[in-house]
């Protein structure tokens, strides 16, 4: 089964619980697991509250969610000025609760992370995440 969807969002943090929403409950209907619905929402939530601190001036921002049996693929949109990916993870080292390590958790939470900057000038974090997915439960016959 694929599902594809695409919402826009005002760039404020009461979007967050909402694109979060959404996105689980898709996964849950294709009966994905619970530690990478987990996964995905965080580093979705990191993506967005990204926009929410960095595009704080434009009215809304973007989000994209393609899911299929084997993937889920989001992209988070916004246009903002963006920021330099290789300069956020050369800085020295610091505690994690200090912030700014976003970048960093969204690598370890999905497969393939990628910032571009499109043709139209919007900035794009591409997330994607492979899936295991449980069987639906078969009634047996009595």
């Amino acid at each position: 089964m694929n599902i594809d969807f695409t919402v826009r969002l005002p760039v404020d943090a009461g979007s967050l619980p909402l694109v979060r929403g959404l996105v689980r409950q898709t996964l849950q209907h294709l009966g994905v697991g619970t530690g990478p619905i987990d996964e995905i929402l965080l580093a979705l939530s990191e993506a967005c509250a990204n926009v929410v601190q960095h595009a704080a001036e434009h009215e809304e921002y973007q989000v994209d969610v393609s899911i299929d049996d084997q993937v889920c693929r989001i992209s988070v949109l916004d246009d903002g000025r963006g920021f330099d990916v290789g300069a956020s993870s050369a800085e020295e080292p610091r505690s994690p609760l200090d912030g700014g390590r976003g970048v960093e958790l969204m690598r370890a939470l999905v497969d393939r992370l990628a910032f571009v900057r499109d043709e139209d000038g919007r900035h794009r974090v591409s997330l994607e995440k492979r899936l295991v997915t449980s069987p639906k439960l078969r009634l047996l016959p009595t």
